[in-house]
């Protein structure tokens, strides 16, 4: 759809944002804490914004913690579309200051009623409509929201011409596929645990990514860890390969890329630049903590020395 605003405009599809609170270690050696929103949606949404995107997020807020949520994502310059589930939204907390993360505490986020699985369709839909570009996240848990919601509204936005951009695994996964997809994109080990690669072979990988293609998505990107990305396009794999950089935090790599291509795309970029830009938020990640974080002249620069280039089997 074209747009009249100076920034691409897009929309984040979050069922269920966190809330987030982390015990890390202060430089002088004792402790910090640190409360932000998360949840895979808020990631994508971060990155995006970072990267230029009007976002508006769209999901479910409730009780003390959703609006302490909600406030603290409004204050990273996000658009809130939220939606009242009127009980408390999910939330975790981490101790990280031995270097690795360890869960203190999760509270899950409940499960969706019929009439806020409405409300967060209608206002998804709406808000899509009127976008450049969906990114669609998946629920924390598998019972916050039915997997047929996500068939409908990739379907329904696919049918008024907005790409659909796809960061999901399982149930999900197979149902936007069902209603089609721009762009998915999956991690290697998550396809390996749905059964859908026999293993982490370049081989099987590439025979999952052509299934997907068919199922109806049109570029198939899988994120390998250390590996190079591998990416579907238009029948040719190709693989995406970043800079070698030190990892201070792996996490929130993956979701950074999704928002990184869904921007490219979102600003007329062809497939293979929005990749390259995809490699380069997912670079600049790694780099920090704090997920689906960094700066925007930093991806900018690590993407110049990203490289997409046709996959050749060894």
């Amino acid at each position: 759809m074209p747009n009249s605003k100076d920034k691409p405009t897009a929309m984040v599809f979050a069922p269920s944002p966190l809330l987030t609170v982390t015990v890390d270690k202060a430089p002088s050696g004792t402790s910090e804490l640190h409360v932000h929103a998360g949840g895979q949606g808020h990631w994508i949404a971060r990155m995006a914004s970072i990267l230029g995107l009007d976002v508006t997020l769209c999901g479910v807020f409730g009780g003390e913690t959703g609006g302490v949520l909600k406030d603290l994502i409004e204050r990273e310059g996000i658009t809130v579309a939220a939606v009242d589930i009127g009980q408390e939204s999910g939330s975790y907390v981490h101790d990280r200051r031995d270097g690795d993360r360890r869960e203190v505490a999760t509270i899950d986020p409940p499960p969706l009623a019929r009439h806020a699985l409405d409300d967060l369709f209608g206002v998804s839909l709406a808000v899509g409509a009127d976008s450049d570009i969906a990114i669609i996240g998946g629920p924390h848990t598998g019972e916050v929201v039915p997997p047929d919601l996500y068939t409908r509204l990739c379907a329904d936005l696919r049918v008024l011409g907005i790409p659909v951009v796809a960061d999901l695994s399982g149930p999900t996964l197979a149902a936007a596929l069902e209603g089609g997809v721009t762009v998915l994109k999956v991690s290697h080990e998550d396809l390996v645990e749905d059964g859908r690669a026999e293993s982490e072979d370049p081989k099987d990988l590439i025979d999952s990514m052509k299934a997907m293609h068919d199922e109806g998505a049109e570029i198939v990107v899988v994120s390998r860890a250390a590996e190079p990305a591998l990416a579907l396009v238009d029948g040719e794999v190709w693989e995406i390969v970043v800079p070698g950089l030190s990892q201070v935090d792996h996490h929130g790599a993956g979701d950074s890329m999704s928002a990184g291509m869904a921007a490219g795309l979102a600003a007329g970029q062809s497939p293979r630049d929005a990749l390259r830009l995809g490699g380069g938020a997912g670079s600049a990640n790694v780099t920090r903590r704090g997920l689906g974080s960094g700066q925007r002249d930093l991806v900018e620069r690590l993407t110049q020395s990203v490289d997409v280039r046709l996959y050749e089997r060894t």
